[in-house]
Protein backbone atom coordinates (compact mmCIF):
# COMPACT_ATOMS: atom_id res chain seq x y z
CA UNK A 1 0.00 0.00 0.00
CA UNK A 2 0.70 3.66 -0.66
CA UNK A 3 1.86 5.96 2.25
CA UNK A 4 1.76 8.77 0.19
CA UNK A 5 -0.88 11.32 1.67
CA UNK A 6 -1.74 15.01 1.87
CA UNK A 7 -2.58 18.21 -0.17
CA UNK A 8 -0.48 18.16 -3.57
CA UNK A 9 2.17 21.08 -1.64
CA UNK A 10 2.55 19.11 1.28
CA UNK A 11 3.35 15.49 -0.91
CA UNK A 12 6.15 17.22 -2.83
CA UNK A 13 7.67 18.60 -0.05
CA UNK A 14 7.48 15.27 1.44
CA UNK A 15 9.22 14.10 -1.35
CA UNK A 16 11.85 16.39 -1.82
CA UNK A 17 13.04 16.56 1.60
CA UNK A 18 13.32 13.20 1.57
CA UNK A 19 14.58 12.84 -1.76
CA UNK A 20 17.25 15.50 -0.72
CA UNK A 21 18.37 13.51 2.57
CA UNK A 22 19.08 10.35 0.80
CA UNK A 23 21.15 12.06 -1.89
CA UNK A 24 23.50 13.67 0.64
CA UNK A 25 24.32 10.01 2.15
CA UNK A 26 24.87 8.68 -0.98
CA UNK A 27 28.73 9.14 -1.11
CA UNK A 28 30.86 8.33 2.21
CA UNK A 29 33.78 8.02 0.40
CA UNK A 30 36.63 10.99 1.56
CA UNK A 31 39.52 9.66 -0.60
CA UNK A 32 40.74 11.01 -3.63
CA UNK A 33 39.16 14.13 -2.14
CA UNK A 34 39.81 15.57 -5.90
CA UNK A 35 36.75 13.21 -7.21
CA UNK A 36 34.65 12.59 -3.81
CA UNK A 37 34.47 17.04 -2.86
CA UNK A 38 33.40 17.64 -6.60
CA UNK A 39 30.46 15.19 -6.43
CA UNK A 40 29.26 15.43 -3.33
CA UNK A 41 29.04 19.19 -4.55
CA UNK A 42 26.81 18.03 -7.12
CA UNK A 43 24.48 16.49 -5.10
CA UNK A 44 24.22 19.37 -2.58
CA UNK A 45 23.35 21.58 -5.22
CA UNK A 46 20.03 21.43 -4.84
CA UNK A 47 16.50 21.75 -7.46
CA UNK A 48 13.25 20.86 -7.40
CA UNK A 49 13.76 17.33 -7.75
CA UNK A 50 11.17 16.83 -10.46
CA UNK A 51 11.99 14.13 -11.70
CA UNK A 52 12.57 11.57 -9.07
CA UNK A 53 9.31 12.76 -7.77
CA UNK A 54 7.44 12.05 -10.81
CA UNK A 55 9.17 8.96 -10.53
CA UNK A 56 8.04 8.64 -6.99
CA UNK A 57 4.34 9.58 -8.07
CA UNK A 58 4.16 7.35 -10.82
CA UNK A 59 5.12 4.27 -8.55
CA UNK A 60 2.74 5.52 -6.09
CA UNK A 61 -0.23 5.31 -8.57
CA UNK A 62 0.64 1.52 -9.21
CA UNK A 63 0.68 0.59 -5.72
CA UNK A 64 4.73 0.48 -4.81
CA UNK A 65 5.91 2.37 -1.79
CA UNK A 66 8.13 5.01 -1.63
CA UNK A 67 10.95 2.80 0.07
CA UNK A 68 10.56 0.48 -2.98
CA UNK A 69 10.60 3.02 -5.69
CA UNK A 70 13.50 5.31 -3.60
CA UNK A 71 16.89 3.70 -5.54
CA UNK A 72 15.23 3.80 -9.02
CA UNK A 73 14.51 7.61 -7.80
CA UNK A 74 17.72 8.40 -6.72
CA UNK A 75 19.10 6.74 -9.73
CA UNK A 76 17.55 9.05 -12.54
CA UNK A 77 18.33 11.94 -10.28
CA UNK A 78 22.36 11.39 -9.49
CA UNK A 79 21.65 10.82 -13.51
CA UNK A 80 20.25 13.67 -14.15
CA UNK A 81 23.03 15.28 -12.47
CA UNK A 82 25.83 13.99 -14.40
CA UNK A 83 24.08 15.20 -17.66
CA UNK A 84 24.52 18.66 -16.17
CA UNK A 85 28.49 18.54 -15.11
CA UNK A 86 28.88 17.27 -18.33
CA UNK A 87 26.99 19.45 -20.13
CA UNK A 88 28.31 22.52 -18.71
CA UNK A 89 31.44 21.29 -19.68
CA UNK A 90 30.68 21.36 -23.07
CA UNK A 91 28.42 24.96 -22.99
CA UNK A 92 31.21 26.40 -21.11
CA UNK A 93 28.66 27.49 -18.53
CA UNK A 94 30.00 29.68 -15.58
CA UNK A 95 27.45 28.77 -13.15
CA UNK A 96 24.45 26.40 -12.15
CA UNK A 97 21.92 27.10 -9.83
CA UNK A 98 23.85 30.23 -8.46
CA UNK A 99 26.94 28.63 -7.69
CA UNK A 100 30.37 28.06 -9.85
CA UNK A 101 29.84 25.03 -12.48
CA UNK A 102 32.31 22.15 -11.43
CA UNK A 103 34.88 22.78 -13.92
CA UNK A 104 34.95 26.36 -12.93
CA UNK A 105 35.42 25.52 -9.23
CA UNK A 106 37.59 22.79 -9.97
CA UNK A 107 38.89 22.13 -13.38
CA UNK A 108 37.70 20.15 -16.45
CA UNK A 109 39.45 16.83 -15.98
CA UNK A 110 37.94 16.89 -12.15
CA UNK A 111 34.62 17.45 -13.47
CA UNK A 112 34.94 14.57 -16.46
CA UNK A 113 35.67 12.45 -13.82
CA UNK A 114 33.08 13.78 -11.01
CA UNK A 115 30.28 12.81 -14.22
CA UNK A 116 31.57 9.71 -15.07
CA UNK A 117 31.26 8.56 -11.07
CA UNK A 118 28.05 9.84 -10.68
CA UNK A 119 26.94 7.81 -14.28
CA UNK A 120 28.51 4.84 -12.31
CA UNK A 121 26.29 5.44 -8.90
CA UNK A 122 23.28 6.25 -10.68
CA UNK A 123 23.36 2.37 -12.25
CA UNK A 124 24.44 1.16 -8.76
CA UNK A 125 21.08 3.05 -7.40
CA UNK A 126 19.21 1.29 -10.13
CA UNK A 127 20.90 -2.05 -9.13
CA UNK A 128 18.73 -1.96 -6.03
CA UNK A 129 15.66 -2.80 -7.90
CA UNK A 130 14.11 -6.36 -7.02
CA UNK A 131 15.67 -8.68 -8.45
CA UNK A 132 12.51 -9.57 -10.46
CA UNK A 133 12.36 -6.88 -12.36
CA UNK A 134 15.95 -5.44 -12.81
CA UNK A 135 16.19 -6.51 -15.99
CA UNK A 136 13.27 -4.26 -17.28
CA UNK A 137 14.31 -1.21 -14.84
CA UNK A 138 17.77 -1.83 -16.78
CA UNK A 139 16.97 -1.76 -20.57
CA UNK A 140 14.58 1.14 -19.93
CA UNK A 141 17.60 3.41 -18.23
CA UNK A 142 20.13 2.18 -20.77
CA UNK A 143 17.65 3.13 -23.50
CA UNK A 144 17.30 6.59 -21.78
CA UNK A 145 20.90 7.11 -21.67
CA UNK A 146 21.37 6.61 -25.55
CA UNK A 147 18.32 8.80 -26.61
CA UNK A 148 19.65 11.30 -24.34
CA UNK A 149 23.02 11.22 -25.97
CA UNK A 150 21.94 10.65 -29.12
CA UNK A 151 19.41 14.16 -28.71
CA UNK A 152 22.82 16.19 -27.22
CA UNK A 153 24.20 15.43 -30.26
CA UNK A 154 22.00 17.50 -32.54
CA UNK A 155 21.66 19.72 -30.30
CA UNK A 156 25.28 20.45 -30.31
CA UNK A 157 25.19 20.14 -34.44
CA UNK A 158 21.66 22.60 -34.70
CA UNK A 159 23.96 25.16 -32.92
CA UNK A 160 25.51 25.47 -36.57
CA UNK A 161 23.29 24.33 -38.81
CA UNK A 162 20.68 26.86 -40.71
CA UNK A 163 18.27 24.37 -41.64
CA UNK A 164 16.17 23.53 -38.49
CA UNK A 165 12.84 22.97 -38.78
CA UNK A 166 10.33 23.64 -35.44
CA UNK A 167 9.88 19.63 -36.12
CA UNK A 168 13.62 19.08 -36.08
CA UNK A 169 13.34 20.57 -32.64
CA UNK A 170 10.44 19.02 -31.37
CA UNK A 171 12.43 15.79 -32.42
CA UNK A 172 15.56 16.82 -30.98
CA UNK A 173 13.27 17.78 -27.32
CA UNK A 174 11.81 13.88 -27.82
CA UNK A 175 15.52 13.10 -27.22
CA UNK A 176 17.03 15.08 -24.66
CA UNK A 177 14.29 16.57 -23.02
CA UNK A 178 11.51 13.52 -22.91
CA UNK A 179 13.73 10.95 -22.43
CA UNK A 180 14.50 10.47 -19.30
CA UNK A 181 11.12 12.05 -18.08
CA UNK A 182 9.84 9.54 -20.44
CA UNK A 183 12.33 6.81 -18.47
CA UNK A 184 10.83 8.63 -14.88
CA UNK A 185 7.29 7.56 -16.14
CA UNK A 186 8.02 3.82 -17.21
CA UNK A 187 10.60 3.11 -14.31
CA UNK A 188 7.57 4.24 -12.00
CA UNK A 189 5.25 1.75 -14.18
CA UNK A 190 7.94 -1.32 -14.76
CA UNK A 191 8.09 -1.13 -10.71
CA UNK A 192 4.11 -1.57 -10.08
CA UNK A 193 4.53 -4.54 -12.48
CA UNK A 194 2.16 -2.08 -15.60
CA UNK A 195 0.78 -4.28 -18.26
CA UNK A 196 2.54 -3.64 -21.92
CA UNK A 197 -0.04 -1.15 -22.69
CA UNK A 198 0.50 0.77 -19.49
CA UNK A 199 3.88 1.34 -19.72
CA UNK A 200 3.25 2.56 -23.52
CA UNK A 201 0.62 4.95 -22.32
CA UNK A 202 3.67 6.23 -19.76
CA UNK A 203 6.19 6.45 -22.44
CA UNK A 204 3.99 8.59 -24.73
CA UNK A 205 2.86 10.94 -21.91
CA UNK A 206 6.48 11.14 -21.14
CA UNK A 207 7.44 12.60 -24.77
CA UNK A 208 4.45 15.17 -24.19
CA UNK A 209 5.78 15.88 -20.92
CA UNK A 210 9.36 16.88 -22.11
CA UNK A 211 7.87 19.06 -25.36
CA UNK A 212 6.05 20.97 -22.75
CA UNK A 213 8.51 21.43 -20.56
CA UNK A 214 10.84 22.65 -22.82
CA UNK A 215 9.18 24.64 -24.70
CA UNK A 216 8.25 26.46 -21.18
CA UNK A 217 11.63 26.50 -20.60
CA UNK A 218 12.54 28.22 -23.96
CA UNK A 219 10.02 30.69 -23.28
CA UNK A 220 10.55 31.53 -19.89
CA UNK A 221 14.21 32.54 -21.35
CA UNK A 222 12.32 35.36 -22.90
CA UNK A 223 9.54 36.77 -20.93
CA UNK A 224 10.91 35.52 -17.22
CA UNK A 225 12.22 37.76 -14.79
CA UNK A 226 15.72 37.40 -13.32
CA UNK A 227 14.68 37.05 -9.79
CA UNK A 228 12.34 34.03 -10.32
CA UNK A 229 13.97 32.72 -13.41
CA UNK A 230 17.36 32.01 -12.53
CA UNK A 231 19.32 32.75 -15.06
CA UNK A 232 19.90 35.64 -17.28
CA UNK A 233 16.80 36.50 -19.42
CA UNK A 234 17.54 36.31 -22.82
CA UNK A 235 20.33 34.16 -22.80
CA UNK A 236 19.47 31.66 -25.39
CA UNK A 237 19.01 34.58 -27.57
CA UNK A 238 22.19 36.22 -26.89
CA UNK A 239 24.25 32.90 -27.92
CA UNK A 240 22.30 32.68 -30.92
CA UNK A 241 20.75 29.03 -29.32
CA UNK A 242 18.09 27.67 -31.81
CA UNK A 243 15.15 27.29 -29.43
CA UNK A 244 11.32 26.83 -30.29
CA UNK A 245 10.91 30.49 -30.20
CA UNK A 246 13.55 31.43 -32.86
CA UNK A 247 12.69 28.53 -35.00
CA UNK A 248 9.48 29.81 -35.03
CA UNK A 249 10.15 33.76 -35.88
CA UNK A 250 12.17 32.35 -38.20
CA UNK A 251 9.16 30.35 -39.96
CA UNK A 252 7.54 33.29 -40.38
CA UNK A 253 6.54 34.93 -43.33
CA UNK A 254 8.54 36.76 -46.02
CA UNK A 255 8.98 40.70 -44.04
CA UNK A 256 11.11 42.87 -41.08
CA UNK A 257 10.24 40.49 -38.62
CA UNK A 258 11.52 36.95 -40.09
CA UNK A 259 14.40 39.18 -41.38
CA UNK A 260 15.26 40.89 -38.13
CA UNK A 261 15.49 37.16 -36.38
CA UNK A 262 17.64 35.67 -39.65
CA UNK A 263 20.36 38.06 -38.52
CA UNK A 264 20.27 36.61 -34.75
CA UNK A 265 21.32 33.36 -36.87
CA UNK A 266 24.14 34.87 -39.48
CA UNK A 267 25.21 36.54 -36.48
CA UNK A 268 25.81 33.97 -34.31
CA UNK A 269 23.86 35.66 -31.74
CA UNK A 270 22.31 38.82 -30.80
CA UNK A 271 23.64 41.79 -28.51
CA UNK A 272 22.29 41.78 -25.26
CA UNK A 273 20.10 45.68 -25.39
CA UNK A 274 18.38 44.19 -28.47
CA UNK A 275 16.53 41.47 -26.28
CA UNK A 276 13.60 43.96 -25.12
CA UNK A 277 12.72 44.52 -28.86
CA UNK A 278 13.33 40.82 -29.87
CA UNK A 279 10.23 40.16 -27.03
CA UNK A 280 8.65 42.95 -28.46
CA UNK A 281 9.09 41.57 -31.94
CA UNK A 282 8.06 37.90 -30.75
CA UNK A 283 4.99 39.24 -28.83
CA UNK A 284 3.79 41.15 -31.81
CA UNK A 285 3.97 38.61 -34.45
CA UNK A 286 2.04 35.97 -32.03
CA UNK A 287 5.76 34.12 -31.51
CA UNK A 288 4.85 34.10 -27.19
CA UNK A 289 1.37 33.52 -27.94
CA UNK A 290 1.89 30.15 -29.75
CA UNK A 291 4.53 29.16 -27.25
CA UNK A 292 1.88 29.56 -24.70
CA UNK A 293 -0.37 27.37 -26.59
CA UNK A 294 1.70 24.69 -27.28
CA UNK A 295 2.35 24.19 -23.88
CA UNK A 296 -1.21 24.05 -23.02
CA UNK A 297 -1.50 21.78 -25.34
CA UNK A 298 1.42 19.16 -24.81
CA UNK A 299 0.20 18.96 -21.19
CA UNK A 300 -3.21 18.33 -22.07
CA UNK A 301 -1.78 15.29 -24.15
CA UNK A 302 0.00 14.20 -21.55
CA UNK A 303 -2.88 14.54 -18.55
CA UNK A 304 -5.05 12.43 -21.17
CA UNK A 305 -2.78 9.66 -21.65
CA UNK A 306 -2.22 9.50 -17.51
CA UNK A 307 -5.85 9.64 -17.24
CA UNK A 308 -6.28 6.76 -19.59
CA UNK A 309 -4.48 4.35 -17.45
CA UNK A 310 -6.75 4.55 -14.14
CA UNK A 311 -8.23 6.86 -11.86
CA UNK A 312 -5.53 5.84 -9.64
CA UNK A 313 -5.15 9.28 -7.00
CA UNK A 314 -1.75 9.09 -7.03
CA UNK A 315 -1.83 9.32 -10.84
CA UNK A 316 -4.23 12.20 -10.38
CA UNK A 317 -1.80 14.19 -7.86
CA UNK A 318 0.52 13.85 -10.89
CA UNK A 319 -1.28 15.09 -13.20
CA UNK A 320 -2.09 18.06 -11.19
CA UNK A 321 1.63 18.34 -10.38
CA UNK A 322 2.92 18.71 -14.33
CA UNK A 323 0.17 20.94 -15.13
CA UNK A 324 0.72 23.38 -11.56
CA UNK A 325 4.34 22.79 -13.83
CA UNK A 326 3.64 24.14 -17.11
CA UNK A 327 0.99 27.00 -15.80
CA UNK A 328 3.64 29.29 -14.44
CA UNK A 329 4.84 30.59 -17.42
CA UNK A 330 4.60 34.56 -16.53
Amino acid sequence: MTKLTGSLPEVISSLRVDVNEHLASLVTEVEPSALYDPVRYVLAGGGKRLRPIILLLTADGFGVTEKEALPAALAVEVFHNFTLVHDDIMDHSVERRGRPTVHTRWNQDVAILAGDYLLSLAYTQLSRSHPEILQPMTAVFGEMVKDLCEGQTLDKEFETRRDISVDDYLRMIDAKTGALLRACLELGGVLGRATADERRLLRQAGISVGRAFQIRDDLLDVIAEDDRWGKKVGGDLVEGKRTYLLLRCLELPEGDDRSWFERIVENDGLEEHLIPEARTRMIEAGVIEDAGKQIEHYTRMAEQQLNALSARRSLNTLSALLSGMMDRVH
